[in-house]
């Protein structure tokens, strides 16, 4: 059976003060149906890109993107744009400041062509632990956590088959972000998701993904399981170096 998401020799090529900058290289790779794939890498390796181009959202060379069997290019209909959902960094730079929680769920299914209704408005927030009384507050009346709560939701209220996760934890507080990392979780079981996660936190991607790649300098060095992480069973040179630093170094 194809994969839910196949990507081949997929490049991105920026202008920087007038000259080309290749800011992903010939990356390769599928993700299974219900699957969650991790990519890992320092600021600046091209993990983030890599998502923003599945979806759309930069121009991009491949050669396949495939997403759950249909082909994509740089200009989609509406229907294949509901099949990606991005979930951003930052959840008070994703959500408009002057539209209260409401708006930002009724947006995408206007946008969809879908029925709104207090019933989906309402199951909408309680499947991401909100409540009612959020419903009409804005996002500068939301803690982060909140914040990223709706982001979830607004994402989820289409039921996209696929999420695509940039870093949805590191903006918020050490003590909220195991919340939402469950949260996803028991969102992926509760609707089969499959996700697409960048983090440049190893410890993220161990918990929340199957298999991980390892990107530097705009390309993939290595893919790893989930066992091979945690064991520091990585065969590179620079994935040892990313496991070994992110255990912190003991004193001499």
């Amino acid at each position: 059976m194809a994969d839910m998401i196949e990507v081949e020799k997929l490049n991105v090529l920026f202008r920087v003060g007038g000259r080309p900058f290749q800011a992903v290289r010939d990356v390769s790779f599928g993700v299974a149906k219900g699957e969650t794939f991790g990519i890992v890498g320092e600021s600046g390796s091209g993990k983030s890109t890599v998502l923003k181009a599945i979806a759309g959202l930069v121009p991009f060379h491949a050669a396949k993107l495939v997403v759950d069997g249909q082909e994509l290019a740089q200009t989609r209909s509406r229907e294949q744009r509901k099949l990606l959902q991005y979930i951003f960094q930052d959840p008070y730079g994703s959500l408009h400041p002057r539209h209260t929680v409401d708006d930002i769920l009724r947006e995408p299914l206007i946008i969809q062509g879908l029925e709104v209704s207090d019933k989906t408005i309402l199951g909408s927030l309680a499947s991401v632990g909100l409540e009612s009384k959020h419903r009409f507050r804005y996002p500068h009346q939301l803690s982060g956590g909140q914040r990223q709560r709706v982001a979830i939701a607004r994402a989820l209220i289409i039921q996209p088959p696929i999420l695509l996760l940039d870093e949805p934890t590191s903006a918020l507080d050490v003590s909220v972000q195991a919340e939402i990392l469950n949260l996803l979780s028991d969102l992926r079981k509760q609707y089969g998701t499959t996700s697409i996660l960048v983090s440049h936190d190893l410890a993220v991607v161990a918990h929340m993904c199957e298999r991980i790649a390892v990107m530097r300098a705009g390309q993939f060095v290595e893919i790893l399981s989930r066992a091979d992480l945690m064991a520091s069973k990585a065969k590179v040179e620079y994935s040892q170096q990313l496991i070994a630093a992110s255990k912190g170094y003991a004193p001499a």
